[in-house]
């Protein structure tokens, strides 16, 4: 139990948090932010995973890596729909919050547990914490944004990773004392875990490579468009060896479609530790991920986004991203100029120092207590 002075006696809290994760990216956002609170007194944890990530590849082996422990709770969801899979989130998470009765339950990032597990709470008066809350990239096409908007509504505590968040929020109506600048959680779990990744170089890979990931619908559900994003990979093997470690989504379009990837060196999906070394040592990073915008902008590596848009613009303002869309040319112009030695440089965001865990950490303390010194960006 946690002790607290007042002005008159000595109150104590004895708070019990629930975790929700989904998703490969929540594992890396979680980790901190369960390691930082283990270390409180009085603190009891419960995770649940969802399992929208079912595949070992995707899961298990990232909660060993991460030093997570393993969730007290799956409820093996697996694929669907979005309508499907939010339904079948919220209709097996009900029973737990009703049975464990958590002071507080966190999501985590924008997957579709995220929001179902927020309106789920919202629907039991219990109070939810968004971790990455007010990241947009104002495309509504996207079902990540949908999560994201949703959430954040619903939110009783907002944690945002940079100023441009909480400035949405606040556009939004979110009053200025939900919101906590904590900085970017996946970032301290790269900061961690940098120290283990091997000095050796990857074996089999050579020492200059296009590191490429690609999972989005948008840019995976289409042939024509996987199949013009796959050509300019081709393109860019030609000059550069391209190192593509393809979602188990993505692999299956290309057999479905037929596609043509031999001048491609396809990988299975990488346990996180595996996925940094790469991420470290690539001459480039091709992606249409967010999260790997973040790690590439902490790295320095440069960072071109298959995306005409991003809900994580300091990336690209202070950090190593560039857009380049579909566009072959741009993709084209971008890489030439890293190739070069004019690749764009950046610089870490403020707040990512690989301490966002043990923000939110005193934040949840202060906030439940009642007693809390910790307010909202000014």
């Amino acid at each position: 139990m946690l002790w607290f002075e007042s002005d008159r006696q000595l109150q104590y809290i004895d708070m019990h948090i629930l975790h929700v994760v989904g998703a490969r990216p929540n594992f890396m956002k979680v980790a901190p932010v369960l390691h930082a609170l283990s270390g409180r007194t009085g603190v009891k944890q419960t995770l649940v995973h969802t399992g929208q990530h079912y595949e070992p590849s995707l899961s298990d082996v990232f909660f060993q890596q991460l030093g997570i422990p393993a969730p007290n709770i799956n409820l093996s969801v697996g694929s669907g729909t979005h309508a499907v899979q939010t339904a079948e989130v919220m209709s097996r998470f009900e029973p737990v919050v009703t049975e464990r009765k958590p002071d507080l339950v966190l999501v985590y990032g924008d997957v579709n547990s995220t929001m179902a597990a927020a309106l789920v709470c919202s629907k039991l008066q219990v109070l939810v914490g968004h971790v990455e809350a007010g990241l947009r990239s104002f495309d509504r096409t996207m079902p990540e944004e949908i999560n994201r908007l949703i959430t954040d509504q619903l939110a009783d505590l907002s944690f945002t990773p940079s100023e441009d968040a909480d400035l949405n929020l606040q556009r939004e109506g979110i009053p200025r004392e939900k919101i906590y600048r904590v900085g970017n959680v996946m970032i301290d779990s790269l900061v961690r875990l940098l120290p283990e990744i091997p000095r050796r170089p990857t074996k089999g890979v050579p020492d200059r490579y296009a590191l490429v990931t690609l999972h989005r619908p948008s840019n995976v559900d289409d042939s024509e468009v996987l199949k013009g994003i796959l050509k300019s990979l081709t393109e860019v093997s030609h000059d550069l060896a391209v190192v593509f470690p393809a979602h188990p989504r993505t692999r299956q379009r290309i057999a479905d479609f037929g596609l043509r990837v031999d001048q491609l060196r396809l990988l299975d999906p990488l346990p996180y530790l595996d996925f940094l070394a790469l991420q470290r040592r690539a001459t480039v990073v091709i992606t249409d991920s967010g999260g790997i915008q973040e790690e590439t902008t902490y790295l320095g590596v440069p960072c071109l986004t298959l995306r005409s848009n991003t809900e994580r613009p300091v990336t690209v303002s202070s950090g190593t991203n560039v857009l380049v869309g579909r566009d072959p040319k741009k993709l084209r112009l971008e890489l030439t100029k890293i190739l070069n030695g004019k690749g764009k440089t950046g610089t870490v965001p403020p707040l990512w120092d690989g301490h966002a865990g043990e923000r939110i950490a005193d934040v949840l303390i202060g906030w439940l207590s009642g007693n809390s010194s910790t307010s909202g960006p000014s």
